[in-house]
C-alpha cells in the first residue's frame, strides 16, 4: 500500500509539473487578491491589519477552490480513474494520495508564502507564525474536505458551480477559526483553543475524508 501511494503520489506531482502555466494559477491567485486588495479598499495600515486574517484566508479558501476541479477530472476523462478503482490496493489509500499531491502543489506554496503577504498587509511579526501554522492545519482540510465534493461532480459538465455549494458551507469553520486565530495572535492572546480545533478538524478529515471520497466515487463511477 505504501508503494502504490508513492507511486502514484509522484506520478501526480510528474503530471502537474508538465502543466506548469495551470499549476502556478492558485498561487498568482491567491497573490493578485492580497496585493491588490489595499490599493481598493485602503492603505491606512490599522485597517489592513484588522482586515488582514481575513483577507488572506478568503484568498487561500478560493484559491484551494480553484484548484479542485482538476484533482479527479483528467483521471475521469483519460480512464485512469478506472484503473485505480480496479488496482488492487485500497481505494482509500490512492484517494490520500492524490490529495496528497493536490496538498503539495496548491496548500504548500500557499503557506509559504503567506508570510510576506501577511507582512505586506502589516501582520504583526508575532502573528505571521499563527497565520503559517494555522494555514498549515487549514489547508489539508481544504483539500481533502474538496475532494468529497469533487468526486460527487466529476461526472458532471461545469460542475465548478455545484462543487462550490457543495463545499463551502464546510469551509466555513476552517475559515473563521483559522482568521480568528491570526486575529487573536495580533492581540496577544492565547490561540491554543483555535490551533487546537484545527488539528482536531484535521485529523478527523484525514480519518474520514478518503474513505467518503472513495465511496463517492465508486457511486459516480456506477451511474
Amino acid at each position: 500500500m505504501l508503494k502504490a501511494f508513492y507511486h502514484l503520489l509522484a506520478r501526480d506531482l510528474r503530471l502537474a509539473f508538465r502543466l506548469r502555466h495551470e499549476l502556478a494559477n492558485p498561487l498568482i491567485f491567491f497573490v493578485l487578491v492580497v496585493s491588490l486588495f489595499p490599493l481598493a479598499v485602503t492603505p491606512n495600515a490599522e485597517l489592513l491589519q484588522e482586515m488582514a486574517p481575513g483577507v488572506i484566508w478568503v484568498s487561500a479558501l478560493l484559491s484551494v477552490l480553484l484548484s479542485l476541479d482538476r484533482l479527479f477530472k483528467q483521471d475521469y476523462e483519460d480512464g485512469s480513474l478506472d484503473q485505480l478503482m480496479l488496482s488492487p490496493n485500497p481505494l482509500v489509500i490512492l484517494v490520500l494520495a492524490k490529495v496528497a499531491a493536490h496538498w503539495l502543489l496548491t496548500g504548500l506554496p500557499l503557506v509559504l508564502i503567506a508570510p510576506l503577504l501577511g507582512l505586506f498587509m502589516y501582520v504583526p511579526a508575532e502573528a505571521n507564525g499563527v497565520l503559517m501554522l494555522s494555514l498549515l492545519l487549514g489547508t489539508p482540510v481544504l483539500s481533502l474536505v474538496g475532494a468529497i465534493g469533487v468526486s460527487l461532480t466529476v461526472a458532471v459538465n461545469r460542475g465548478g458551480v455545484l462543487l462550490s455549494l457543495i463545499i463551502l458551507p464546510l469551509y466555513i469553520p476552517i475559515l473563521i477559526f483559522g482568521a480568528n486565530a491570526v486575529d487573536v495572535a495580533s492581540d496577544g492572546l492565547s490561540v491554543r483553543g483555535q490551533i487546537l480545533f484545527l488539528g482536531a478538524v484535521l485529523a478527523m478529515s484525514i480519518s474520514l475524508a478518503p474513505l467518503a471520497t472513495a465511496v463517492a466515487l465508486r457511486i459516480t463511477a456506477s451511474r
